[in-house]
């Protein structure tokens, strides 16, 4: 399974990757991004171009993708669901991916990610926000997680392991 993770930049996409990996065993921490735990960090990088991790739990191994928040590399859908500001943007970007035939019907999945802040939005809320609940054409799921706490990052990856069978 290859999957592309996409989303405003500050999003917590390489947050995201590190975390999973991380819990997953799949490999060392990622050096390059927080030399002491590999997961997350305060200071991460906003990524250039991609990243690209495997990650393997049983006998499933998923490519994660980490696609750059600029628009250009926008094209699955990580929210920072304690960004006010741009959660309409954000909506823009996913309801403009989905209207591409190539994706049609595909999953979707959204994470509300940095649910430690006190500000971040309820699912209930982001659920709203997103416009989730108009999307009729493909199974839709929404996690709130957070990258820093680790806090339903097992969810998501039992989710992406659901669908690599079911879509194999």
């Amino acid at each position: 399974m290859e999957l592309s993770l996409i989303g405003l930049q500050n999003a917590g996409k390489t947050s995201l990757v590190n975390v999973v990996a991380i819990l997953a065993d799949a490999f060392a921490p990622f050096s390059s991004f927080c030399p002491q735990t590999g997961g997350y960090s305060e200071d991460m990088i906003p990524t250039v171009g991609f990243n690209m991790r495997k990650v393997t739990k049983g006998n499933v191994t998923i490519k994660l993708w980490d696609l750059g928040g600029q628009p250009r590399f926008r094209s699955i859908y990580v929210v920072d669901a304690a960004d006010h500001e741009n959660i309409w943007i954000s909506r823009g970007e996913l309801h403009d991916l989905l209207s591409k035939p190539s994706l049609s019907g595909i999953p979707l999945l959204v994470l509300g990610n940095k649910i430690d802040k006190p500000e971040a939005l309820t699912k209930q809320d982001l659920t709203e926000a997103m416009g989730l609940r108009t999307i009729s054409d493909r199974e839709v799921c929404c996690f709130m997680i957070s990258c820093k706490n680790s806090t339903n990052i097992d969810s998501v990856i039992d989710w992406l392991v659901k669908h690599s069978k079911s879509k194999s």
